[in-house]
């Protein structure tokens, strides 16, 4: 979304200070508070994300669906998500009861956790838990997709105005780098518990999901209707759209931008096999839901490292020299996917992938971040997302149609890791004014106007 449009009568406020006209820096707590939950309820209770695991479970063992279907179901199910930019659009030109935050984020907390509960209610009539392949499944695939759809679409609402909120806040408070890192490390967070938790929610009843994440959506509701306050809005921001036709304008004129945005939807756009796995850690290898979702906490704490570690070494070295690591790294660990035949294996090449995926993933957004124009940011990190999330989402979708075509796992992780390599190819004719850089090097390419 455009998180650069300046609230122009509209700011985050100490309970009871209405039209005080600032924030103190005491109000940070209050802030971080909005943030910390909000992540989490914007994040963690996304049927892609806390929701996908049991999902699988109920489409695979439930409805028998095959890998394609399942891999398309999750790229249809995040629709709203490729379309996030227009809700960021949408909060920032129209009012809602006077304010362009607060009642946005309380009417879509209380409609996502409603949908959520909506959703796990035809569970209620299911037998048993474990097994599913013996029981009556109260669901249809339609009915399901079309579930999570709605679901998203509240979320992606929530999710904008957190971001919004974290601008506009840090800008008034000069403490948009504390609220940042609040931010990565709630994040980070996010993924390194959702593995278990995943794993237990897909052992037991789907209502037990439903209601698990429909709490969690709704956990950020009362800090938000204690401590966001806002000044009255009444009227349509015409330069809310202005100022997003502008950002479209230049974002569009912006060479290196489309091609960094080229460069990353290659490298997701491996055919992927993350349905294939599913059905060969559930058909072949015999593990359980829990199992599978542990898998998630290995990986995602070791993503967590390569971030950290991406974050020293960016300042001493290029972004060129850690984008070919993280490439050849990651296209190197994938082959490890070959001996994927057991849980001790499985549990050290998913730790493996989490750093070295995640290293290269974090180099590639922030390759991304460098080349969008300065006043684009948040239309152009949107745009970001939204290509990373097709890309990833339509990946799954070409692997699976190959798997379910007979084709043998170890040839999807050859494919997946020589299409991966190939992006490296592209490498010698990026941007050099932005591949040379490293962080503290001084300015951007927005602000140099050069594209050598």
């Amino acid at each position: 979304m455009p998180l650069n449009v300046k609230m122009a009568n509209s700011k985050v406020l100490k309970p009871g200070s209405e039209g005080s006209g600032g924030i103190a820096d005491t109000n940070l707590l209050h802030l971080a508070l909005i943030i910390i939950f909000g992540i989490f309820a914007t994040t963690l209770p996304q049927p892609q994300v806390m929701g996908k695991l049991p999902l699988q479970h109920l489409l695979k063992d439930g409805l028998h669906v095959s890998k394609t279907d399942m891999a398309t179901f999750f790229f249809w199910c995040g629709l709203f998500w490729y379309l996030k930019p227009f809700a960021g659009i949408l909060t920032d030109a129209f009012p809602l009861f006077k304010t362009r935050r607060r009642w946005y984020l309380l009417i879509s907390s209380v409609l996502a956790g409603v949908s959520w509960l909506a959703l796990g209610i035809p569970a209620l009539k299911m037998s048993g838990a474990a097994d599913l392949s013996h029981q009556v499944v109260p669901y249809t695939y339609r009915s399901l997709l079309i579930g999570c759809i709605v679901i998203n679409l509240f979320m992606v609402m929530m999710s904008t105005v957190v971001g919004a909120i974290l601008v506009e806040s840090g800008q008034t408070l000069g403490a948009t780098g504390r609220l940042t890192s609040v931010r990565q490390l709630t994040s980070n967070l996010c993924t390194f518990i959702n593995g278990p938790l995943s794993g237990w929610l897909a052992s037991g009843l789907f209502f037990r999901a439903a209601g698990v994440n429909a709490f969690l959506v709704l956990s950020i509701f009362p800090i938000a209707y204690v401590f966001l306050r806002e000044r009255p809005q009444a009227v349509m921001n015409k330069d809310a759209f202005a100022n997003a036709s502008n950002q479209l304008r230049i974002i569009g004129r912006s060479g290196p931008l489309w091609f960094a945005l080229f460069f990353i939807a290659l490298f997701y756009f491996s055919p992927g096999f993350n349905t294939p796995l599913y059905f060969r850690q559930t058909d072949e290898l015999k593990f359980t839901q829990q199992q599978i979702g542990n898998f998630g906490a290995w990986s995602g704490g070791m993503g967590m490292l390569a971030a950290v570690i991406y974050g020293w070494a960016i300042r001493k070295y290029s972004i060129r020299t850690l984008m070919f690591i993280g490439i050849v790294t990651a296209a190197s660990g994938t082959l490890l996917y070959l001996f994927y035949n057991n849980l001790v294996n499985a549990t050290l090449i998913e730790s493996q992938n989490g750093f070295f995926f995640g290293f290269a993933e974090v180099a590639l957004i922030d390759l991304a971040a460098r080349a969008t124009p300065r006043g684009c940011e948040g239309l152009g990190y949107s745009l970001i997302l939204s290509v990373r999330n097709i890309a990833l989402f339509g990946a799954d979708i070409i692997g699976s149609k190959l798997s379910d075509a007979k084709w043998d796992f170890s040839y999807l992780v050859f494919l997946n890791a020589g299409t991966t390599a190939l992006v490296l190819v592209l490498l010698p004719f990026m941007p050099k004014v932005l591949m040379i850089r490293k962080d503290g090097d001084g300015l951007g390419l927005a602000e140099t106007g050069s594209v050598a």
